[in-house]
């Protein structure tokens, strides 16, 4: 009975929080304390002693505010669930947020991730050397060959082989497959006022793609110091058992000379099933932070194939790209690469400060791979610096993604995006390289003659001329669109504008489709006014509505002037022709049914007598 009201009083301080933090958390030998939907704020150390343990539920979540080194002990654990996103051909990214409570120096291995049982018990996972890890309804085994970790290292063949071994400090990530098969196993993770198991229910792994870890081991806490390497690559993460605010990790450490602030997320086409290096398909979407408490930029991964070294293979594989997150808010267990700084080796150093309660998911902008939406003002968010979130926009800085098409192979993804506070050449901390730059057919934004970009942020003017280059080494095709506008209504238009030729090609509403023989760079722009339009023919174009009636399934094109139309072409996203039309003549109204089309975006271009062009996106979905 004792027990009982031992526990009890633990829930209670657990959930009033911020009103009443605890100084210092001790669990007392055979006892626990349960967490369920919420989260537990400790100013100073936590002390666990032999099996007395923590159990952080549906969510729920631990911060503390030591602003040193940590002095946890205590040989009891804190258990906490994270789920993956791949199947057992495919990597994840992750950075642990317990390490070993049985060594001094506390180090992580993946034989102290165990699969979920019940509402507090779970059992080990079993580590085998073949290559593919599963699970079901009784066991998970992961597939230790797969465990590696990357230090200021910059090649391929300097992956450093982990395995089972527990070698993996705090704040270094590490890499891991998922597994095959399903486990249906629910685990009722919450409690009601009566004590009765209830909540979430979410299984194990529902999916082959989702199998849920449970990481049990002494909570990490303080600062954690993360090597960097000068202009290499480490992989590293969050490494606390609650969110962080990734931005302000980033900046204070820019600010230090350790980084360069830009960060990296690994994604991998999930429809390849082969272990083989040679048949992967993935890359890196690019992160870079504008402010402490604004989303930042993001550019999506750019699925390339992989050489049996390790290199890029200059042939990509074919369409496709990754997706388009939320990356402030960094979940528990995400790891992700940072860049060192360009010419110093430093130290960048994790900090309780930065961390958040958040809990993942869409709505609340904090995802372990997962899409996003996209609000004006932050909700209230627990957070160990205390600072009030509710007073900062989510909502990030004006920006345009440019997608192009290259050789009908792949899709680049670039960012554009407007700060008063940059410039127009490389400005540290606000310009992101481009995670691979030995790709034959590529695209960049060349700010300094050196370096290829995939992010830039300039300052807005209605007269800008922003470059872009576009690099081959043999005869290529680009297609250059604008795939999405956030934030961005400085300007009613978009083009790009071929300095060779003196045309100006609207890619807001169309696209431009270009082929050539050798790399350049300064022959082609982006522009937001084209000089060669005359005021009568911008009128003209004005007049024009295209409307995709999805109720009645029809294109509908207004012709308010009654302008001789030569012709109407519909094209898909990838630049095929779907439809076209000859000789529409000067009919006030077109229309066109659009019931055999599948469900998406398409360029309507159309085109009179005299020549003039213009092109609208519209988008098919079937009721």
């Amino acid at each position: 009975m004792k027990k009982n009201i031992h526990l009890l009083s633990l829930l209670i301080i657990a959930l009033f929080v911020f009103q009443n933090t605890v100084a210092q958390l001790y669990v007392s030998p055979n006892s626990y304390m349960y967490v369920a939907d919420n989260y537990v704020y400790v100013k100073q150390d936590i002390n666990l002693q032999n099996d007395g343990n923590v159990y952080l539920r549906n969510e729920s979540q631990l911060l503390q505010g030591t602003s040193g080194s940590s002095t946890n002990q205590g040989a009891g654990k804190l258990s906490v669930f994270q789920e993956g996103t791949v199947n057992n051909y495919a990597y994840n990214y992750w950075c642990s947020p317990v390490g070993n409570a049985s060594s001094a120096s506390n180090p992580f291995g993946v034989s102290m991730l165990n699969r979920a049982t019940d509402l507090t018990s779970s059992t080990p996972a079993t580590l085998i050397t073949s290559l593919d890890g599963s699970t079901s309804n009784s066991n998970l085994s992961i597939a230790s060959r797969w465990v590696f970790k990357f230090l200021s290292s910059s090649a391929y063949s300097q992956w450093i082989s982990v395995g089972s071994a527990s070698t993996i400090n705090a704040g270094e990530g590490f890499t891991m497959k998922g597994s095959n098969g399903t486990d249906n196993t629910t685990v009722l993770d919450g409690r009601n006022a009566f004590g009765i198991p209830t909540g979430t229910g979410i299984q194990n792994n529902p999916t082959g793609f989702n199998q849920r870890y449970d990481f049990r081991g002494l909570p990490n806490d303080g600062n954690i110091n993360i090597s960097l390497g000068a202009n290499k690559l480490t992989l590293t993460g969050n490494p606390y058992p609650s969110a962080i605010n990734l931005n302000m990790f980033i900046l204070d450490n820019v600010a230090s000379g350790a980084m360069d602030g830009t960060v990296y997320f690994w994604e991998q086409d999930a429809t390849v099933n082969s272990h083989v290096l040679v048949a992967y398909r993935g890359g890196y979407g690019t992160y870079l932070p504008t402010d402490p408490f604004t989303e930042g930029l993001y550019a999506a991964a750019t699925w390339t194939s992989y050489n049996g070294d390790g290199s890029v293979n200059v042939i990509p594989p074919g369409p496709g790209a990754g997706g388009t997150y939320f990356r402030m808010i960094s979940p528990i267990g995400q790891g992700f690469m940072v860049l060192g700084s360009a010419t110093t080796t430093g130290t960048a150093v994790m900090k309780n400060s930065y961390r958040v309660f958040k809990k993942e998911g869409v709505v609340n902008n904090s995802q372990f791979a997962r899409k996003i939406k996209d609000d004006e003002f932050w909700e209230e968010t627990p957070n160990v610096a205390g600072i009030d979130y509710t007073k900062y926009r989510k909502r990030g800085l004006p920006q345009i993604k440019i997608h192009t098409m290259l050789n009908n192979e792949f899709t680049k993804e670039m960012v554009v995006a407007f700060n008063t506070n940059a410039t127009d050449g490389y400005d540290l901390g606000k310009d992101a390289k481009s995670p691979v730059n030995n790709l034959a057919n590529d695209t960049y934004f060349p700010l300094d003659g050196k370096n290829e970009y995939v992010i830039s942020t300039l300052p807005f003017d209605i007269e800008k001329r922003i470059p872009i280059a576009l690099k081959c080494n043999s005869r290529a095709s680009f297609k250059i669109t604008v795939g999405s506008l956030i934030n961005f209504d400085l300007a009613e238009n978009i083009f790009i504008h071929d300095k060779l030729t003196g045309t100006y090609h609207d890619i807001k509403n169309g696209y431009y489709d270009v082929t050539i023989d050798s790399e350049s760079k300064d022959r082609f722009e982006i522009t937001f006014k084209n000089p060669s339009l005359t005021t009568a023919d911008a009128e003209v174009l004005k007049s024009f509505t295209v409307f995709q009636n999805n109720e009645t399934n029809e294109l509908v094109i207004s012709n308010a002037q009654l302008i001789d139309m030569k012709s109407c072409y519909v094209y898909d996203i990838l630049g095929k022709v779907i439809f076209s039309k000859e000789k529409l003549g000067s009919n006030d109204q077109y229309v066109f049914p659009t019931n055999s089309l599948r469900d998406g975006v398409y360029i309507v271009k159309l085109k009179t007598s005299n020549n003039l062009e213009v092109s609208k996106k519209v988008i098919v979905k079937k009721k």
